[in-house]
């Protein structure tokens, strides 16, 4: 049996009027959404999509085309809700995270991702991102970019999946652009170094990250495997 540890923070920031990021901490899936649109209702798209993705706890060793199937049902999800009401039409979301499962019987995490949410893997003292930001390279600035796919859109996005062993020691972060946007890298490397309990540890990132600039909503989970 997995031994998992994990925390959640999240705050609005600075200048943001509403949080629109939605995160999910279960049994064995961890994921956060930065849904967009502002007025066309974001908020509303990141809870469909981690609410989605929670099914997955539902699922016995759960692999990867059930984190597909999952991310293709939340799509849906999104483009009915649209569709029932003209005011939340336009509205969409990221979604980024990790699911502990099996591949050919042996456990796995499975790292997914759509849009510019982040999942890092933190081991051996070393920060590595392992997701890849779905942004139009040109339109880079400030960290920061158009985003090339998202949940909310016909067709749907494929999703990037990735398969990793599970290694007791190793600490996951999965977060929204909130977070990146105001920290370097080795200032989240010292944070989650700092050898603090998950939760303590995505409340100091979020915290900093408000300190910093705060200039979008920030949602961090932090995910600690330690035992078999």
């Amino acid at each position: 049996m997995a031994n998992i540890r994990a925390g959640v923070a999240s705050d609005v920031g600075k200048i943001r009027r509403r949080n629109e990021d939605s995160a999910v901490v279960g049994t064995c899936i961890f994921a956060v959404a930065d849904g967009m649109g502002g007025h066309a209702a974001g908020d509303v798209a990141s809870r469909l999509a981690v609410a989605a993705l929670k099914r997955l706890d539902d699922v016995a060793g759960p692999g990867p085309l059930d984190i597909r199937d999952e991310i293709v049902q939340a799509n849906a999800d999104i483009l009915s809700a649209a569709a029932a009401d003209p005011a939340q039409g336009g509205m969409g979301t990221t979604a980024a995270g990790l699911c502990l499962g099996r591949v050919d019987g042996d456990e796995c995490w499975i790292i997914f991702n759509v849009g510019d949410s982040r999942v890092y893997r933190f081991a051996a003292s070393a920060l590595d991102q392992l997701t890849v930001d779905h942004v139009a390279p040109e339109s880079v600035t400030m960290r920061r970019g158009v985003i090339t796919r998202a949940l909310g859109t016909d067709p749907g996005p494929r999703p990037d999946l990735w398969v990793r062993t599970a290694e007791p020691g190793e600490r996951y972060l999965v977060c929204s652009d909130g977070l990146p946007l105001e920290l370097t890298d080795a200032e989240i490397t010292d944070v989650l170094a700092a050898g603090q309990e998950p939760q303590a540890a995505a409340e100091e990132l979020v915290r900093r990250a408000v300190l910093a600039g705060g200039r979008d909503n920030v949602t961090v989970v932090v995910v600690d495997y330690l035992s078999v």
